[in-house]
């Protein structure tokens, strides 16, 4: 393939442009052009999402005929470069920049709907982002901001098949990039490197995306050493270099506020030194394209559109340098189809001889084995095979999937090597959570959550969850798969709870007491694939309530009761601050034997939600039922977003029925490093509490509506809003934590 290119190309050029020769090779990479015309190397620049002004350069110097012999990149630079390399059309290049959901990319684990169902479960007992390693030696922070399986899904749908794993020196264009050495501070040459590796490597920013090891070296953004690397398009042979600069400009002193503006000004400082020492080794006859970039932060990708603007309209303004290297167009068009990859094979399912699957850390292989789904004798396609490579991501606790396919006499050979994220074996999550009413109902809590993974080669599990403020909780739970890998599992678990809480009648707080139990809970259940489970489980209680107001000493009651339950999840949901797709839906049944006379006790509740979105727009629509056989129901309402404007918790029935619509218009975001989405929206609310027998349960249906500010924080939703009920009383919110 490699020789019939270079055939094809010489001929072409050949005809179009007279007699060709063979040039001298530069470090061993191999090119043909037509000799009445320079070599060109293209060399990009690192800059972040600066970088996609480089789409624009390429779609300028298409739309002038310019061919680009050669290609060196860093950091985003080596991303673009390397896949124009290697084949990708600019129009290609310009749909993934647009059309990719960089918020995924650059956030700190894999898409929500892409986790185990364990790790979803997790966001509903803490929501916050606040996550640390807890080891012998203390307590420190992952070692990026980002996580890589986001990364790597989209590195690797956006070269051609069959390039990912094709040294850089065996592409369409001869291709290098660079990367730095974390431990030596070295430059790293990536000179006959695969593709995708080589691109992964170079755009590991310190602090944002894990680093990656190459041939035995740990090596981070090649940008600390060399953003602008001219020197290897010179060695490489080029005669003529056009360099994009798009690396990020110094702050101004004012916007030096915070430690984290002074450590990116010091990382640019460092960048913007070695640019220098590069422009200097710019030749004569080099071009140098400096992109007009001002507002286009290293992390803003929400705006590749104006960055690619920016890059082809600072390349059409270099023109008059530009020209003389312009093909005619036939000329051109054949260059360009020869670059262009070709049309992917089809690529059609085959038997699994065989599945190997090595683990670098604690988790044991055949637990990876089992929960990627693969076994010999499927018949798979390549890319179902790497999507169940990739399903391992959604542990939490793995850093790499490396998946490596061999296709032979009609069978496929699978090896999946997977690099565990040391940090992540033993997690400890921080969240705060905070309410008030600017009234009489304010909360308060400060909470923790402590996974211990892999503890066995079953794959089981420690979790811990404490809370402290105006309730206090502690709970311990062991979680043992029945098998390695296996969806049955046993859960038994202890639990300890105290809160204060107003009692009500008929709506009007009459007297407050104090709430206290230790719980006992034994659960075998079955995880439904990513996205659910099926419980059944027993519970033993031990329970005490004590009079605080009035205050009444003599008055204090203790019980116990033993439960059985039946409990059904569903959780698909995107987000649980503020969901734009996906389902949420939990039922469960429990009942308890009678005691004293009394007849058993039973209760029923059920939980679902819809979320769903139009462009800048997303809402859900809610809905719960409850109902006890004796008393009153396990749900009660009040509160923000559950009859906005009453009181929290004030309305109670041996039935309660509840349903609300919610939409909200994305405003703004925060930065990456603070959170996200900042949205402005309303609610609409009806519900109340009842009995089923009474002959007018309508009458005590009430209506609300809200209004609110919400914001998407490292520490979980937050919002800012007011609500009111019908013929009640209005009330502003302030939120930090969960609302539903």
């Amino acid at each position: 393939m490699k020789l019939a290119r270079a055939i094809a190309l010489a001929g072409g050029c050949a005809m179009a442009l007279g007699t060709a020769f063979a040039r001298p090779q530069a470090e061993g990479v191999p090119t043909i052009a037509p000799a009445e015309r320079p070599r060109v190397a293209l060399v990009l620049s690192g800059g972040g999402a600066r970088g996609f002004a480089h789409i624009g350069v390429l779609r300028a110097l298409r739309d002038m005929r310019v061919p680009v012999d050669m290609v060196v990149g860093t950091s985003m630079g080596s991303v673009v470069g390397g896949a124009y390399a290697a084949g990708v059309s600019v129009p290609d290049l310009e749909r993934m920049a647009r059309n990719t959901d960089w918020d995924r990319v650059v956030a700190y684990r894999p898409a929500r709907e892409d986790l185990h169902f364990r790790r979803r479960e997790e966001d509903v007992l803490l929501p916050s982002r606040i996550e640390f390693s807890l080891h012998g030696e203390g307590v420190s922070l992952p070692p990026a901001a980002a996580g890589n399986a986001a990364l790597e899904r989209t590195l690797g749908r956006l070269i051609p098949s069959g390039t990912r794993d094709r040294p850089v020196s065996q592409l369409a264009l001869p291709f290098r990039s660079v990367a730095s050495d974390l431990l030596s501070g070295d430059l790293v040459d990536l000179v006959d490197t695969p593709l995708f590796l080589t691109m992964r490597a170079s755009l590991a920013v310190p602090g944002v995306f894990a680093p990656v090891r190459v041939n035995g070296r740990l090596v981070v953004d090649g940008g600390l050493v060399r953003n602008l690397p001219v020197d290897l398009a010179h060695k490489m042979g080029a005669d003529v270099v056009i360099a994009v600069n798009v690396g990020t400009t110094l702050a101004a002193e004012k916007e030096l506020r915070s430690a984290l503006g002074v450590a990116q000004q010091m990382v640019n400082i460092l960048t913007e030194q070695n640019v220098q020492r590069s422009l200097k080794e710019l030749r004569t006859q080099d071009i140098l394209i400096s992109p007009a970039l001002d507002g286009v932060g290293f992390l803003e990708f929400r705006d590749a559109g104006l960055a690619i603007k920016a890059g082809e309209t600072a390349a059409h303004a270099m023109a008059a340098r530009l020209a003389p290297l312009a093909l005619e167009p036939a000329a051109y068009a054949l260059f360009e189809n020869t670059r262009l990859a070709p049309p992917p094979l089809s690529d059609q399912p085959l038997k699994l001889a065989r599945v190997d699957v090595v683990s670098t850390g604690r988790v044991h292989a055949k637990v990876l084995e089992t929960q990627s789904g693969l076994v010999a004798g499927q018949q798979l396609t390549r890319e179902e095979v790497r999507v169940a490579g990739e399903r391992l991501y959604g542990r939490g606790d793995v850093e790499r999937v490396e998946t490596e396919i061999d296709d032979d006499g009609g069978q496929r050979r699978v090896k999946i090597t997977v690099q565990e994220a040391p940090w992540a074996t033993s997690r400890l999550r921080v969240g705060l959570e905070l309410a008030s009413d600017f009234d009489d109902s304010n909360s308060f809590a400060l909470k923790l959550m402590h996974v211990k993974s892999s503890v066995n080669s079953w794959g089981g599990e420690i979790r811990t969850v404490a809370r402290v403020g105006d309730a206090r909780e502690f709970g311990l739970q062991f979680y043992q798969p029945l098998g390695a890998g296996s969806p049955w599992y046993l859960a038994p678990s202890l639990q300890y709870g105290s809160a204060a809480r107003d009692l009500f009648s008929q709506g009007r707080r009459v007297s407050r007491a104090v709430f206290a139990d230790t719980t006992g809970t034994l659960v075998l259940g079955r995880e439904l694939w990513s996205w659910g489970d099926l419980q059944l489980g027993v519970t033993r209680q031990r329970a005490g309530k004590r009079a605080v107001i009035p205050d009444q000493t003599d008055d204090t009651e203790r019980g116990y009761g033993t439960t059985q339950f039946v409990r059904y999840r569903l959780d698909t949901l995107d987000s649980l601050g503020f969901p734009s797709r996906g389902n949420l839906v939990e039922a469960r049944i429990e009942g308890s034997p009678g005691n004293r006379g009394v007849g058993a006790q039973a209760t029923t509740s059920l939980i679902g939600m819809h979320a769903f979105s139009a462009g800048n727009w997303a809402g859900h629509v809610y809905g719960e039922y409850a109902h006890a056989r004796y008393g009153f129901s396990p749900l009660s309402l009040g509160g923000f977003l559950r009859l906005s404007g009453t009181v929290p918790d004030s309305i109670q029935g041996r039935s309660v029925a509840f349903a609300r619509v919610v939409s909200a218009r994305r405003i703004g975001a925060l930065p990456l490093a603070l959170g996200g989405t900042v949205r402005a929206g309303f609610s609409v609310e009806v519900g109340g509490g009842f009995d089923l027998e009474q002959a007018a349960p309508g009458r005590r249906v009430k209506q609300a509506v809200s209004g609110f500010l919400s914001v998407d924080t490292r520490f979980g939703p937050a919002y800012v809003g007011a609500g009111a009920t019908k013929d009640g009383k209005g009330t502003m919110y302030l939120f930090l934590g969960p609302t539903w």
